[in-house]
């Protein structure tokens, strides 16, 4: 079995770090079942591919294994040739600190989305291509499959469950080996040794920030666990407490401003920002649920109308909420990550974020800055987020409680207009902000907006 992993990111060779396997020497680790070597066809600071080749050794499983079903099922299958288990197994084993997010040498990294190609030679899709497609496209990646007939000599036999499969994606590598460790066996729909409640943990693990929202979760889950009735109803309800708990933090955001209609009212401005902007083409960065692409696509004005999150799961409600309306199938959403460069992005007159700075720590601030104002450079940028002056408006909140868990930061009147200041001197855009919501004479409004617009005047 070979699976490889490339990446174009520069300096290229920076895989090497955060697969813990330097590009210069092929390693090898004895496991139960046979030998994984790693070694890297191609190293330069343009390109590099690292490469997991799994000997399976048939002896060694025959020692292991229970009584099979005929004399030589241990000898006649295909677990030699093609990914398995036996691959998830390698992958934990082999690209263990990699798969746990850990690279002290290149910290920075472990988060960034990167891009990569994952090539597997032959992968068992028992349920086809469209099953292939159906568990990793919803998770943003770009998918081909080559089939092969079952035998040249009789293509009346038609073609073999087996695929040479190439993934690619713009995601952190911990994310894209979590992936693959859950999905491949799911696709062989079977496992080379017994599953028992500890699976449950492992596919918490691996899967629990990812796989809530996936559309085949129920399958992943039965398969992931052997069809095991009991077990999968365990990781389901445990699936399930830990969304009610997501949707609980965004509920208490929501319930706090819910007496101003304060999403309304930042929607609303927004809107006629870009509106009065001219914009024909428009992006929404960080779209969630759709809401705002909702209001785009009923205006006119706004002929070609897009928008990307990270969060495979909120794509999937957006597409449910434009599927309804007039003109929605024609809203373009996908995912990515605004703290990569995505040529994706380029072409658009406008762009917005409608609270979602507040949602990266300041590396990815900073990446987000240069993939929207150097990189896309949309003609007007329109940003809006909290002002944590505001938040001493309302009791139930704790004194030094951000809106919302995930947020890294709220920022005051004051930083928020040095930051856009600063951003739009560096990359030639004049800043113009505004309130939004009603304005405390003291504390201001609750939310603060900044329009960004190359070439104009500041106000």
């Amino acid at each position: 079995m070979l699976l490889t992993i490339s990446t174009v990111h520069q300096p290229a060779t920076d895989l090497g770090y955060l697969l813990h396997k330097h590009p210069g020497r092929a390693q090898s680790l004895e496991l139960p079942f046979g030998t994984a070597h790693v070694f890297y066809p191609e190293a330069s600071s343009e390109r590099c591919t690292a490469a997991l080749l799994l000997d399976v050794d048939p002896t060694a499983l025959k020692r292991r294994s229970a009584s099979p079903d005929f004399a030589l099922a241990s000898y006649v299958n295909d677990r030699p040739y093609a990914a398995s288990s036996f691959t998830s197994v390698a992958i934990a084993r082999v690209f263990t600190s990699a798969l746990n997010g850990q690279c002290r040498e290149r910290a920075e990294l472990v988060e960034e989305p990167l891009p990569l190609r994952v090539g597997v030679s032959a992968l068992p899709c028992r349920g086809g291509e469209d099953l292939l497609r159906g568990l990793f496209e919803p998770l943003g990646y770009a998918v081909e499959a080559r089939s092969f007939l079952l035998d040249e000599h009789f293509p009346e036999w038609g073609d073999s469950p087996y695929y040479e499969v190439e993934l690619a994606c713009v995601r952190p590598l911990k994310e894209v080996l979590a992936h693959l460790y859950v999905l491949i066996p799911v696709l062989d729909d079977e496992k080379h040794y017994y599953v028992g409640e500890e699976e449950i943990d492992k596919l918490m693990r691996r899967g629990g920030e990812w796989l809530t929202g996936h559309p085949l979760r129920d399958l992943v889950v039965e398969r992931y666990l052997k069809h095991q009735r009991g077990l999968k109803q365990a990781a389901l309800s445990r699936l399930l407490v830990e969304e009610a708990g997501e949707a609980e933090n965004h509920a208490g955001e929501e319930a706090l401003e819910a007496e101003l209609s304060l999403n309304q009212q930042r929607l609303t401005a927004v809107f006629e920002a870009l509106k009065t902007s001219g914009a024909r083409r428009v992006l929404d960065l960080g779209c969630g649920e759709g809401r705002l692409l909702a209001l785009l696509v009923a205006e006119a004005q706004f002929v070609e109308v897009a928008g990307m999150d990270v969060s495979p799961q909120v794509l999937s409600r957006a597409r449910r909420r434009l599927e309804r309306l007039p003109r929605g199938e024609q809203v373009v959403v996908f995912q990515g990550s605004l703290a990569y460069r995505d040529a994706r992005l380029s072409g658009y007159d406008a762009a917005a974020l409608v609270e979602v700075v507040e949602h990266l720590d300041p590396p990815q601030l900073r990446a987000c800055e240069r993939v929207v104002f150097e990189f896309a450079r949309p003609a007007t940028v329109v940003i809006t987020t909290p002002n944590v002056d505001y938040n001493a408006h309302w009791d139930a909140l704790p004194a030094g409680a951000f809106r919302h868990p995930d947020h890294r930061f709220e920022w005051p009147r004051a930083e928020f207009g040095t930051w856009a200041e600063q951003v739009g001197k560096r990359y030639g855009y004049a800043v113009c902000i505004a309130p939004v919501g009603p304005e405390d004479p003291a504390l201001g409004a609750p939310t603060q907006m900044a329009i960004f617009s190359a070439g104009g005047t500041r106000g």
